[in-house]
């Protein structure tokens, strides 16, 4: 079992936004096991008055795919090992599949495993249970490794060495 600070360790995401609790199984390579406890204290329910109805409290569809993301980026980090010269990519999500909406008080245990692997990207599948029924299937998430030097983003070079913000963001004059 893996806690908060080993998943910090593997996965580069930070409270708020840090959708996964607990690892509960892994077979780096293979497949991954991870919980996550929905709560009414979620950022996602802020700005909701006290007092709205239950129904209206379902976790928004992108945490929960984000979620299951985050879990597959997991196992793919746990396969990588050591590679911090190089940034995880989502090359894209298909065939997913809500079963039904999930409300507070409920675990999330996202199941995942490797469809393909091929070099540095892989092809992950699975669903998300909530007390064994299937909250969510997914049927392919893509997610690659590339070398930070090769990422450019423009205007700023690559995300291995930005341009100065000076120098990138054209200044602004009062009118």
């Amino acid at each position: 079992m893996i806690g908060l600070d080993g998943i910090a360790r593997l996965l580069p995401r930070r409270r708020p936004m840090l959708l996964v609790d607990r690892i509960v199984e892994a077979v780096p390579g293979e497949r991954i096991t991870a919980v996550k406890a929905v709560t009414g204290n979620e950022p996602c329910y802020l700005r909701l008055p006290f007092g709205t109805p239950a129904e209206r409290l379902a976790y928004p569809p992108a945490l929960l795919v984000e979620s299951w993301g985050q879990t597959a980026g997991l196992l793919a980090s746990m396969a990588a090992g050591d590679a911090p010269e190089a940034v995880m990519l989502l090359g894209g999500v298909g065939d997913v599949r809500f079963h039904r909406p999930v409300h507070p008080g409920v675990v999330l245990e996202h199941r995942i495993r490797v469809a393909l692997a091929v070099n540095d990207t892989t092809v992950f599948e699975g669903e998300t249970l909530v007390d064994g029924e299937p909250v969510l299937s997914v049927g392919r998430m893509t997610i690659a490794y590339r070398p930070w030097d090769t990422i450019p983003i423009e205007g700023f070079g690559s995300l291995r060495s930005p341009a100065p913000a000076a120098a990138a963001i054209p200044a602004q004059r009062d009118r």
